[in-house]
């Protein structure tokens, strides 16, 4: 019977996960600059449109690298 109650704790876990992680994207796509920096790359033709966000995809790295950093270096003490 215990088998079930971990794997209802699991399942409630990615719940919470997914739910944070959905509002996070919600709210990253609120900030008007992410997507329309210089270093983005758009292509569009009459019957072709490709979209490479690279400055973007950059700059969410670096925060991200840092604020796991920060996190981790937090839990380690």
């Amino acid at each position: 019977m215990s088998d079930f109650g971990n794997i209802g704790k699991l399942i409630a876990l990615m719940g919470a996960g997914l739910l944070i992680l959905g509002g996070v994207i919600w709210l990253v796509g609120k900030v008007p600059f992410l997507g329309h920096l210089p270093g983005d790359i758009r292509i569009q033709r009459e019957n072709l449109s490709c979209y490479f966000p690279l400055a973007t995809m950059i700059i969410v790295s670096l925060v991200l690298t840092v604020i796991l950093n920060i996190i981790l270096r937090i839990l380690r003490k």
